[in-house]
């Protein structure tokens, strides 16, 4: 039982606990362990917190034995992104420049909502310097590694959260998404990841990246996420973006079935350029969902790549984040993130209203195809999990993130809720994802999606 504990989902630990089959203070111990011996392997954690979390699982231990557990999430160990802030633990941001002493004395609005239904947090998970690129390595932390294949990147910015989700370490980790940190490593790291409408998930502090930055779970089921999502959606009243309240019950299951439900799949989202590998598996996703009796239709919509508005608009939240870093310590910056801040610092603010006006096109635009269709598919990310230390596969002659990324952030743009949904392995060995997008405030609509795909086809996991 004690080598299996980390492994459970975090619906499965709720019922033992409420069982007494298993304390909160063996779960927590189990996936600590879990975590320590798979951290030299794969580096997903910026900081393991044993003493504090063992302590509050003594604490929610009591409650359990008293038949008054604090919330749905009593005892269930989860792990935090270090661009959040966590009570007790530092941030760090991934950054080398950013001082190293001192620790939060206040959680950010999703991981409080965690805590007041129980939820332990057990460590921080590592992240690219301030979030600024699609894979995970950083000034700070070094190389995160993928546990499908240890020379490969897990992706990011959120790689660490999905190498712990995938080597085991706990079933629930709390990610963000500013242009694809949620989707791109779930998908290199064959996970279920969730990046929710804009406001859906109240934030506080609201980081540099503004109304394109979403946090949301990564997981290796969907009910888990469900799970999460009920939790992380409770309003937080600092949040001046914030959606007006609206309970979704994503664990409820619903309507399992899906059948007549109308897909648009987009394979090239305006002229993308896919892998092959990636291509074949994503086709067999699309035919899961015909297996599953929804009306697809292959679609190419006369859609632009919108870097063009995305590059500035990243480039400013990137520029206000290196704002805060002393001057004599910008020397240790990552160099591809300094200079695309210098690129947001030289726009004005007429440049940027400009830009903004731009996006609301682009969004509405977006939106439009959901007009005649319930979802929209893609594929998740157009290349395969490439070698670790690299911005970009190597040999592609590519030399930016979003450039083997086109399919994640036009939806930060558009705020509208999209999943990353496993959908099989390639001959090679290597996981891929599918995109599904909805029209905003759908959010419930892709759980149900993801929850038929599961049904038919469980996710797999690395054989590390």
């Amino acid at each position: 039982m004690q080598q299996q504990l980390p492994d459970l989902t975090a619906v499965q630990i709720v019922e033992l606990y409420r069982r007494g089959a298993v304390s909160p203070v063996e779960v927590v111990s189990a996936v600590l362990d879990r975590a320590h011996s798979v951290q030299q392997a794969f580096n997903a954690f910026v900081v393991l917190l044993p003493g504090q979390a063992l302590s509050e699982a003594r604490a929610s231990e009591q409650r359990w034995l008293a038949g008054c557990p604090m919330g749905p999430a009593d005892g269930v160990p989860v792990t935090v992104k270090d661009l959040l802030m966590a009570a007790g633990a530092p941030v760090r941001r991934g950054s080398a420049a950013l001082s190293q002493t001192g620790v939060c004395q206040e959680d950010s609005a999703s991981v409080a909502r965690l805590r007041e239904a129980g939820a332990i947090v057990i460590g921080k998970t590592t992240t690219s310097e301030f979030g600024w690129k699609g894979v995970t390595d950083s000034p700070l932390t070094g190389i995160t590694r993928n546990p499908w294949n240890p020379a490969l990147t897990p992706g990011g910015s959120s790689g660490g959260a999905a190498a712990a989700a995938a080597a085991g370490v706990g079933p629930l980790h709390l990610a963000t998404d500013g242009g694809g940190s949620i989707r791109i490593p779930a998908s290199f790291c064959g996970l279920f990841g969730f990046k929710p409408t804009f406001g859906v998930v109240p934030v506080h502090p609201h980081p540099p990246a503004l109304t394109l930055w979403h946090q949301g779970p990564v997981s290796r089921t969907v009910e888990d996420a469900a799970f999460m999502l009920d939790i992380i959606s409770r309003p937080d009243r600092r949040d001046f973006y914030a959606a007006p309240h609206v309970a979704q019950n994503f664990l409820d299951p619903g309507i399992s079935d899906i059948s007549g439900m109308r897909v648009a799949y987009a394979p090239r989202l305006g002229g993308a350029t896919v892998d092959e590998a990636v291509a074949r598996q994503v086709d067999h996703g699309v035919g899961l969902l015909r297996e599953l009796g929804c009306e697809v239709t292959t679609v190419d919509p006369d859609f632009e790549d919108p870097i063009g508005v995305m590059r500035p608009l990243w480039a400013v939240a990137l520029a206000m984040a290196v704002d805060g870093v002393p001057p004599e310590r910008r020397g240790s910056l990552d160099p591809g993130l300094e200079d695309l801040a210098a690129e947001g610092l030289a726009l004005t603010a007429v440049d940027y209203r400009k830009l903004e006006r731009r996006r609301e096109d682009i969004a509405r635009q977006l939106d439009a195809l959901h007009d005649d269709h319930h979802i929209l598919v893609t594929p998740q990310v157009a290349t395969l999990p490439f070698a670790v230390g690299c911005n970009v596969p190597p040999g592609s002659g590519l030399r930016h993130w979003w450039q083997w990324s086109p399919f994640t952030y036009p939806f930060n743009l558009s705020q509208q809720p999209a999943a990353t949904i496993p959908c099989g392995v390639t001959a090679g060995g290597l996981p891929v994802g599918m995109q599904v997008v909805a029209r905003r405030f759908d959010d419930r609509l892709l759980v149900r999606v993801a929850r038929a795909v599961e049904t038919l086809q469980p996710f797999e996991g690395p054989d590390w």
